[in-house]
């Protein structure tokens, strides 16, 4: 069942599953919290309380959020500062698990509020600026097709070519109810306003959660797909962004043939590496960390 925390300048809805050391869920981008179906239950049967968010603007929270921009936009920190009211909500502290564009929000509201966060984990993260790599453009089918769809997705606002990417490339193998998920996002999309909503996403870039990463003090995960077509090179970024961290506190995992939504086509894969994190640094967790 759907529920709905209120904050300040509007609602964001969320399921709530399980008992135990809470760990909240944060989709990327032009998506809805159904992107980690497949993930929760893993969680919640290793013995964790489970937030699994919509972002401002999408799936079912609400819309027309003030930004810290002063635009028509949708930040990584405005993101953050949602989760952050999420967690004080539900009595954190927690583990933030957050995804591309929300990766980069993890990073922020670990060095904002670090009482209220316990550990990351960033799946497929927009966390670092990233220029395009045109050599990998020229040479590398996947990263071409990747950033074609995407950046033709904001430039022409087009609906066709983000189905396009996430039906394909994004997915170098299929999830069993990919038709299904993805007919279902169709329907989320076409309700008034959230395109638009959408669209927000792509007025910022990850400079705010970049500014960041050497602030934190907590452990991170940095997870990605080897072959998310998002980064020129998915490792090199994900250790990039363990570099830019306070010694000692990231690690990366690689997902093999993992695309930029590892989460959903190896779910239980991605669980295996998530739940020995977070049984070391969920407060609360009998084996878990206490402090940082």
């Amino acid at each position: 069942m759907t529920e709905f925390v209120t904050l300040e300048h509007g609602r964001i809805a969320c399921d709530v599953t399980g008992a135990g050391p809470l760990v909240v869920l944060s989709h990327g981008m032009g998506t809805w919290r159904r992107d980690f179906r497949g993930l929760v239950e893993p969680l919640v049967a290793a013995g964790y309380r489970v937030v699994n968010v919509d972002m401002r603007g999408h799936g079912e929270s609400s819309m027309e959020w003030p930004s810290v921009t002063g635009k028509a936009a949708i930040s990584r920190t405005d993101v953050a500062r949602d989760l952050l009211g999420v967690i004080r909500h539900f009595g954190g502290p927690a583990v933030i698990v957050g995804h591309s564009l929300a990766g980069g929000s993890a990073t922020i509201a670990a060095a904002e509020a670090p009482g209220l966060v316990s550990a990351i984990v960033e799946i497929g993260p927009f966390t670092q600026v990233y220029g395009l790599a045109l050599g990998t453009f020229l040479s590398s089918s996947r990263y071409r097709r990747g950033m074609t769809e995407l950046v033709g997705t904001q430039l022409l606002s087009s609906p066709r070519l983000w189905f396009k990417y996430l039906a394909g490339v994004a997915y170098p193998t299929r999830p069993a109810d990919q038709d299904t998920y993805l007919s279902e996002l169709r329907e989320q999309l076409r309700q008034p306003g959230r395109w638009a909503e959408f669209m927000k996403t792509g007025k910022t870039t990850p400079a705010d959660a970049q500014a960041l990463v050497p602030e934190i003090s907590c452990p991170a995960l940095i997870v990605m797909g080897s072959e998310d077509p998002d980064f020129a090179d998915p490792e090199q970024v994900a250790h990039g962004i363990v570099a830019a961290m306070p010694p000692g506190l990231g690690q990366v995992a690689m997902v093999e043939r993992g695309g930029h939504y590892p989460h959903a086509q190896f779910p239980d894969r991605v669980a295996a590496l998530l739940i020995p994190f977070l049984d070391r640094h969920a407060v609360g967790h009998p084996a878990g960390q206490v402090g940082h």
